[in-house]
């Protein structure tokens, strides 16, 4: 098993969003460790190749990066929402956070108006931004939120759950709230979505879990997003889901070492169901893992949820043109 953990960049978290004077994903050499990523094969957020230094490495300013055409190329508030904390930073046009991502607890109780009002709180203490990428703990579907099992309790992961919050976020069109908000075009996505999307190398079937307050999953084929799927809320063994097993109330009454195997019995179950060729293991709990999960395993960091950001905008536009040029379709 590989580990990213220990990059020398570390979490590149501040409380007040101060320049990180780290070089982003723009600077780094081919088959050298990503913060949040696996190691570099193939092209970068920005399209470059790696193993050549994208001109934006480091710190950037939106004004000063262009498109052939000449037209200025946007900056991404990225923001990665879990069921402890809310995390945000902007993102230059090549991917490099250009500060340091800053951090608040997710607000419990949490309905959809004190999260919103979290995040827009966040994005006023970082750097102007053209659009934003959002990851959210639960199921969502073009924007609106279906399920938030872990913002719909009391008090967070293991407390009751509250009906009014399971009405209050079915449905909430999370995205229209925050482009209204912020004046931006906002994409809504699963968090455990966008973190894959900044960690993936692009080549066969790979699986991305986070391990945190709960269990996150996403799927990716040759690079392409999958449908999500809530794997999380899946039976698991012992009448529990993997959520159950694996997630902070779990390994918090078990000890780190119990809920470690646990880890690696889930790992060994998901690759007999997908046979993926790549796992990569994130979240914050990873660092807790005591046992080696395979050689096809990866933990990364824990960022690929905000460098992911810039990712999901290039993966719609992607899915956009390889529908447009689909079979029976016109390219033009």
């Amino acid at each position: 098993m590989v580990s990213e953990l220990d990059s020398p960049t570390g979490s590149g978290e501040s409380p007040r969003g101060q320049p990180s004077g780290t070089a982003g994903p723009g600077g780094r050499p081919s088959g050298t460790a990503r913060p949040g990523g696996g190691l570099s094969k193939a092209a970068g957020p920005g399209g470059q190749p790696s193993g050549t230094a994208r001109p934006g490495g480091g710190l950037s300013k939106a004004a000063g990066s262009v498109t052939p055409g000449g037209s200025p190329r946007p900056t991404t508030l990225a923001v990665d929402i879990g069921g402890t904390g809310v995390k945000a930073s902007v993102l230059d046009p090549t991917g490099a956070m250009m500060v340091d991502r800053l951090r608040v607890k997710t607000p419990h109780p949490c309905p959809p108006g004190a999260l919103v009002e979290s995040l827009c709180g966040l994005s006023e203490s970082l750097p102007p931004f053209d659009r934003v990428s959002v990851g959210f703990p639960g199921m969502v579907r073009q924007g609106r939120v279906v399920t938030a099992p872990n913002l719909s309790t009391r008090g967070g992961a293991g407390t009751p759950v509250l009906d009014e919050l399971v009405q209050a976020w079915h449905g909430f069109d999370l995205s229209a709230v925050i482009e209204e908000r912020t004046g931006k075009p906002t994409r809504v996505v699963n968090d455990a979505d966008l973190q894959g999307l900044g960690v993936v190398e692009g080549e066969g079937l790979e699986l991305v879990i986070t391990l945190g307050t709960g269990m996150g999953s996403s799927f990716f084929l040759d690079g392409e997003l999958a449908p999500h799927l809530e794997l999380a809320h899946h039976p698991f063994r012992k009448g529990e889901t993997y959520e159950e097993q694996v997630g902070e109330a779990a390994r918090v009454r078990i000890g780190n070492k119990r809920w470690s195997r646990r880890v690696a019995v889930a790992a060994e179950t998901l690759d007999a169901l997908m046979l993926f060729d790549r796992l990569y293991v994130g979240g914050g709990n990873a660092k807790h893992l005591k046992v080696d999960l395979g050689e096809k395993a990866v933990l990364v960091g824990n960022t690929g949820g905000i460098l992911g950001g810039l990712r999901l905008w290039d993966a719609a536009g992607d899915a956009r043109r390889l529908r447009a040029t689909a079979p029976g379709r016109p390219s033009g």
